[in-house]
């Protein structure tokens, strides 16, 4: 089979992470910039050799241009799709593009958030839901509510099984020194927690932290002569199935199925080859419908797995090695936080939470109420 021409064309060779959970004193926009001068310092780079701008952000209503101004950029490509907390993977799926035919030599990809220290509440995007506001829903909790209920009824899927996915994020987390939630937790804790929207507790429900990430690509020719070890884009995939949870095709199947088809191809590897796993956590139902939907076990069978303690440290497929939205952090929209910690694991960066020997790591981004679907991957020279 014919190799993707995008196939490990380009590389991430920055990252940056404010790593600042709780910041009152700064905007969205101070994280941003923080975020991003971070990445470029990383990888050697400045802002005047940026040339290439994506980014996305909920307080924006026109990012690119505030962004590029607030960082005195005058790029010649820039897209700022906005899909929810996927956008960011989008974004690397355009990047990776916009670098082969030349529109841009460096892409840098950024967002910003100060959503906790600003309200402190988990929100979505205050879009009009006609057919599901008469009902007063908890937005966007109920949505994932009725997936999990629907899971539960269809597979068997257990409240206990949910509060694993819970338990073993938060043992990562405490492999992490900088993650937010370092407090042991038991899944007594966890199903005692307040039920928000049944059958979700507050222990299902992802943290709500302010942060900043960023990420610096370009072509692979010149990542090989910056400082860090690139972490080459091998394939990348996305899906846009619905806005409403009420129109979701199938509430215990995802996007992710085809994003990840999709991803897979390009890379030309599958399911079984990832030896680390990044999911957008924002709920616990999350973990489970991605990872039957990238292929890491058959439909239904999540919850069992996770239970066996397969993706707890120490288990057979690391995931959400840093803490994931549920004990690391989740800034309002998460999913570039996914492939930071992809890229630290290929570098071999995490210490206690390192993955031995990982060369091929998958990051997956969820955005609206599993709306749209970006899956990631990426590898080490060696896999190239």
């Amino acid at each position: 089979m014919t190799a993707h021409a995008l196939r490990g064309a380009a590389a991430i060779v920055g990252i940056g992470n404010t790593r600042r959970w709780n910041a009152p004193d700064r905007s969205p926009f101070d994280q941003l910039q923080e975020a991003a001068v971070l990445a470029l310092e990383d990888c050697g780079l400045g802002l005047k050799d940026v040339d290439g701008l994506f980014c996305a952000m909920s307080t924006s209503g026109l990012p690119v241009l505030n962004v590029a101004e607030r960082l005195g950029l005058q790029v010649r490509h820039a897209e700022g799709t906005m899909v929810g907390g996927a956008s960011f993977l989008f974004h690397l799926q355009s990047a990776m593009s916009a670098l082969a035919h030349g529109l841009c030599d460096v892409a840098l990809v950024c967002y910003g958030s100060n959503q906790l220290t600003a309200g402190g509440k988990l929100a979505s995007m205050p879009d009009p839901q006609p057919y599901e506001n008469p009902y007063k829903p908890r937005y966007p909790i109920s949505s994932y509510a009725l997936a999990a209920a629907r899971h539960m009824h269809e597979y068997g899927t257990t409240r206990e099984q949910l509060a694993a996915v819970a338990v073993a994020a938060r043992d990562w987390a405490r492999l992490n020194p900088d993650a937010f939630m370092q407090e042991p937790l038991t899944l007594q804790q966890v199903l005692a927690s307040r039920m928000v929207s049944d059958p979700l507790s507050k222990a299902d429900c992802c943290l709500v932290t302010d942060g900043g990430a960023a990420l610096v690509i370009t072509r692979a020719d010149r990542a090989r002569d910056l400082p860090q070890r690139p972490a080459y884009l091998l394939g990348t995939g996305v899906a846009v199935t619905h806005r409403q949870i009420s129109a979701m095709p199938d509430l215990t199947t995802t996007g992710a199925v085809q994003s990840g088809q999709r991803a897979y191809a390009m890379a030309g590897v599958g399911a079984k080859d990832i030896q680390h796993v990044m999911l957008y956590d924002a709920f616990t139902i999350n973990t489970l419908l991605f990872l039957e939907d990238l292929g890491f076990c058959a439909k239904g069978e999540a919850g069992a797995m996770v239970q066996a303690g397969a993706i707890s440290p120490g288990g057979a497929l690391p995931v959400n090695t840093n803490g994931g939205g549920l004990s690391c952090n989740h800034p309002g929209m998460y999913g570039l936080f996914t492939v930071i910690e992809a890229v630290q694991q290929l570098r071999g960066e995490c210490g206690a939470r390192q993955v031995p020997g990982v060369q091929l790591a998958l990051a997956h981004a969820n955005g609206g109420v599993l709306s749209s679907q970006a899956t990631a991957i990426l590898g080490t020279a060696e896999v190239l």
